[in-house]
């Protein structure tokens, strides 16, 4: 990973653009956006800011005085410059899905966030909306936070009560949380790597690996591999699978 993706909060708090034309005309509708109020110097609150300015030099100038100021400066195609970039952004409010090449392509960015843009339902973001309503709801019938987790994680699901593809699944939350929930048992999954490479994963196992409670894997599984697990899964380094797994969904790497 090259860059460390973040969302910042910028609602009401002032965003720095310095420069004219269309570079700094789309910078300010992201901001806006975002709920943010642009301001064309350093003010009290400032925390990014933005340059579009067609001379390098004056770019330069420019970032090297707002970043003495501690702001993160983006200066519009010259990411050798950035502190951060911009990626392409999906729009389900509140759900945001960004995607970033670290400045390489933006047209790269631009293509993967069509391709989302049309397995996306419209009213994704109503189901997040729907499921914050009911956190307090999920709390009272699965007090445990695994159980509560596991829960969610069914629902969502590919063909769950709640699979985000389903355009109407904002409408289903109540009667998920009504219905019977079958109970999560132990559960062993083998996963026999086919190669060193987190590309040549299965979609299965990429399914696997981002629902797992628990990996337990030899010490010499590439890093890259366990990055693909979710970043709360334990990880159990180890020469066998376990004799009784925990709770919940426990896999065995294999190497290959």
């Amino acid at each position: 990973m090259e860059q460390f993706p973040l969302f910042l909060n910028l609602r009401g708090r002032p965003v720095v653009l310095v420069g004219e034309g269309e570079a700094a005309d789309a910078k300010a509708r992201l901001i806006v956006r975002a709920g943010g109020r642009i301001v064309t110097d350093w003010e009290e609150g400032a925390a990014v800011a933005f340059v579009a300015l067609a001379d390098e030099g004056e770019a330069r100038a420019a970032a090297q005085a707002l970043r003495a100021r501690g702001l993160l400066v983006n200066v519009v195609d010259r990411p050798d410059l950035c502190d951060f970039t911009t990626p392409a952004i999906v729009d389900r409010t509140p759900v945001t899905i960004a995607i970033g090449t670290g400045g390489a392509s933006a047209g790269l960015a631009k293509a993967v966030r069509q391709r989302i843009e049309a397995l996306l339902p419209a009213r994704l973001g109503a189901l997040a909306s729907a499921l914050h309503a009911a956190r307090d709801a999920m709390k009272s019938r699965w007090p445990a936070a695994a159980d509560r987790r596991r829960a969610i994680d069914a629902a969502l699901a590919s063909g769950g009560a709640l699979d985000p593809l389903d355009g109407d699944a904002a409408d289903k939350v109540d009667a998920w949380l009504a219905g019977a929930v079958a109970a999560q048992p132990s559960r062993l999954e083998t996963i026999a790597l086919a190669s060193a490479d987190p590309d040549d994963l299965t979609l299965r196992v990429a399914r696997l690996l981002g629902e797992a409670d628990h990996i337990f894997h030899p010490a010499a599984i590439p890093t890259a591999i366990l990055d693909r697990a979710r970043a709360d899964a334990a990880r159990h380094i180890a020469d066998a699978p376990p004799a009784a797994p925990p709770p919940g969904l426990s896999l065995w790497i294999s190497q290959p």
